[in-house]
């Protein structure tokens, strides 16, 4: 079940045209910019997109750029984890890695304690209302979140075509604080996401 819904929302996803992608991209970059969880953040973890995704690309900028802290992930395959290494230049400290996805250069490599962040912007196939995130199936998210501190925040960032009734969770799987998308921000245990231009947002 799972495995049939992640290949419909990325042919999904994949359908959108480029510059359908880089427009919900835009608005979801300036409604992250906007909350105080991100003002208030001094270390952020932001993954690097690629393909399809969310474009990150400005935020990572942007967070260099308000002299925050920022690290991105390194994908570990021997033992399927990641690692929050921080980078000072963008792109310049990245190079292409597992997958083909952008991760810092071995010369470059400055891990992060997972304690230490503040925020982590997550990506996902699809997510459900009450925050559930349908990964890419390795489960290298997962095992991440569980390692975060109390009190750290995780924030899913999607296109509307990303949420769905139901992802199928299961016991293992780490559901989000927040998801962000071109349209709204759905926080769990709202029964209506929150417009993101209008008040109440935080």
């Amino acid at each position: 079940m799972k495995k049939q819904l992640r290949k419909e929302i990325i042919a999904r996803r994949n359908s959108l045209t480029a510059a359908d992608r880089e427009e919900k991209s835009a608005l979801i970059t300036r409604r992250v910019l906007a909350l105080p969880v991100w003002r208030q953040a001094r270390i952020i973890m932001c993954y690097v997109s690629f393909g399809s995704e969310v474009n990150t690309f400005p935020l990572i900028q942007a967070a260099l750029e308000q002299s925050k802290r920022l690290a991105v992930p390194l994908c570990q395959p021997e033992g399927q984890s990641l690692l929050a290494a921080e980078i000072l230049d963008f792109p310049g400290d990245l190079c292409p890695g597992t997958w083909g996805i952008l991760e810092p250069r071995p010369e470059a490599l400055r891990p992060v304690a997972p304690e230490l962040l503040d925020l982590v912007l997550v990506p996902g196939v699809a997510f459900d209302r009450s925050g559930n995130r349908l990964g890419y199936g390795a489960g290298y998210y997962d095992r991440f979140l569980a390692t975060l501190r109390p009190g750290a925040r995780t924030i899913a960032l999607a296109f509307t075509e990303q949420i769905v009734t139901d992802v199928y969770p299961q016991a293992h799987d780490r559901p989000v604080d927040m998801v962000i998308t071109d349209q709204e921000i759905i926080e769990p245990g709202k029964d209506e996401g929150i417009c993101a231009d209008g008040p109440g947002l935080y």
